[in-house]
């Protein structure tokens, strides 16, 4: 497996630790050498992402050539950039999900982890469920702009 890939149920301990599923940590030792992570704010969605640290790097620099008075980048830059966190799993393959991440997503104990091919995310269970319920979209807009995609 070379990209982050799979939806996992588990739950956040009281110490706000999560252990991250078998398939991810996999993709994190091998392709990414075991890199420390970097965990942040979503910029719209209400969840946490995590970067490896060499995909932390791509965006930085994606980020370091926009115009820092654009207002869409000062958002970015203070819900995404400014939140984020150094981090790595322990020998028992938990992060430390940060108190201030937990309120931010809404996370209480019940989560859903998910590959986003080069990152992975972290969501409460209820927003999740919320937000990919087929019934609370457009169903025939989506599918027109993901076809315009070619997926």
């Amino acid at each position: 497996m070379s990209s982050f890939l799979g939806k996992y149920y588990h739950t956040v301990d009281p110490k706000g630790r999560v252990i991250m599923p078998a398939p991810l940590r996999e993709v994190i030792v091998t392709k990414y050498s075991n890199s420390r992570l970097y965990i942040t704010n979503a910029a719209f969605d209400k969840c946490l992402q995590i970067y490896p640290r060499e995909e932390w790097a791509r965006l930085e620099e994606k980020v370091r050539t926009l115009p820092k008075m654009d207002e869409a980048v000062k958002y970015f830059l203070r819900r995404v950039v400014a939140p984020a966190v150094e981090c790595e799993l322990d020998r028992q393959g938990r992060l430390l999900v940060p108190y201030e991440h937990r309120q931010d997503a809404g996370i209480q104990a019940d989560i859903v982890i998910v590959g986003q091919l080069e990152k992975i995310e972290i969501w409460d269970r209820a927003e999740w469920d919320s937000v990919t319920d087929p019934q609370k979209i457009d169903v025939r807009a989506f599918a027109s702009v993901l076809a315009a995609h070619g997926l």
